[in-house]
């Protein structure tokens, strides 16, 4: 029988370019391949057919010759297969079916190396610390590498042997169709040793839970939900894998004065009625203390005044946001038989009508209410 021409097996054109022709072949490998259709001729042919065809195309000089002189200027491509031809598949094809070098070249013992997972640490600290920074020691509960058995979970004094099923390699290889097919040890996951003798330490487990005590330090301007990155500091990885990271959210607790927003801080002063129509110098609380303003004659209610750099300092370092401290009147509730008269003289000097329940002392109610 006839050969079919490569680029037809593969689906692709004559000028179609190398990373096509991976991409080809890799749907039909995934699709043929014998893993997937056990028993079927058929679908084994086609996978065959399918490599050789990759084989030729992928290499420059043989597809060269191929396209000059058709199946007759490759010779038998099979008998001169090259499995280092097809070393790029070698992961995506174990992805599919569970083995790391499909073509027979084991990568040896041992059993695929696992980051450790990350934990969280949800830090509450008070609005001052988190605008200005500072240091914390912390606790935190994870599970650390067995000291006694040095994380392979076996006793120290001959708590390994050599795996029977793999003879210590880590993988077991079998012939399916053309190919010999190696997969990780489903006894030993890859390790090529089993535990006979558990570790008393960590009961077989390779780790122990501990508490570890971290200093950290909470740089200046923080807010609140922001994280913190310590790196390898999560629970350790598996296998000779790296630990993973442990992640410090900062919970801002609220302020009974202050509030923020990104670096600016916001607050509200009472102003008496005598300070905003005659004029007044007041002290506002600050985060580094407190300053004096001055409030012009006049002032109205809800008047929003600035003190430039005493806001939150920013995480960069450079510079700190500003206040906004917004004056807010407050109506006399009582008020002695003086204080009256001399609100009923301002009326008339203002021509205002004073009678019970309207006039001057109730259109200040409904002003500042």
């Amino acid at each position: 029988m006839s050969k079919r021409d490569y680029y037809e097996v593969l689906g692709v054109s004559r000028e179609a370019s190398l990373s096509e022709i991976k991409k080809a072949y890799r749907r039909a490998a995934v699709k043929y391949h014998p893993d997937r259709n056990p028993n079927n001729q058929e679908a084994e042919g086609k996978f065959k057919e399918a490599a050789e065809a990759y084989s030729i195309l992928s290499n420059e000089n043989q597809r060269a010759k191929y396209d000059r002189f058709g199946h007759a200027g490759v010779g038998s491509a099979p008998s001169g297969f090259d499995p280092e031809t097809f070393s790029d598949f070698g992961d995506i094809l174990g992805d599919f079916f569970g083995f790391g070098d499909i073509f027979g070249r084991g990568s040896g013992g041992g059993g695929r190396a696992q980051r450790g997972v990350d934990l969280r640490y949800d830090l509450e600290l008070d609005f001052d610390k988190a605008a200005f920074g500072f240091k914390t020691k912390i606790k935190i509960p994870r599970h650390e590498v067995c000291s006694s058995c040095g994380g392979n979970g076996a006793h120290p004094e001959g708590g390994m042997s050599t795996c029977n099923q793999c003879e210590g390699k880590g993988q077991t290889r079998f012939q399916q169709g053309f190919f010999s097919i190696t997969r990780t040890c489903t006894v030993c996951q890859g390790s090529g040793q089993i535990v006979r003798t558990p570790c008393s330490s960590c009961r077989g487990q390779g780790r122990i839970r501990r508490e570890k005590v971290l200093e950290i330090s909470i740089p200046a301007g923080v807010d609140h939900g922001m994280q913190l990155r310590l790196t390898g500091e999560g629970e350790p990885g598996t296998q000779g894998g790296p630990s993973g990271d442990l992640f410090v959210v900062t919970v801002v607790k609220d302020h009974p004065f202050f509030k923020r927003k990104d670096q600016n801080i916001y607050c509200e002063m009472p102003l008496t009625f005598s300070q905003a129509a005659l004029g007044a110098e007041i002290e506002v609380p600050t985060l580094s203390g407190r300053e004096t303003i001055k409030i012009p004659e006049g002032t109205h209610s809800g008047t929003v005044f600035r003190l430039k750099q005493q806001g939150i300092p920013n995480l960069n370092g450079r510079g700190r946001g500003d206040q906004y401290i917004t004056v807010q009147l407050v109506t006399p509730r009582r008020l002695s038989q003086e204080q009256k008269e001399l609100f009923r003289n301002l009326a008339e000097i203002s021509g205002d009508e004073i009678t019970e329940g309207s006039g001057l002392f109730e259109k200040v109610k409904e002003m500042f209410g």
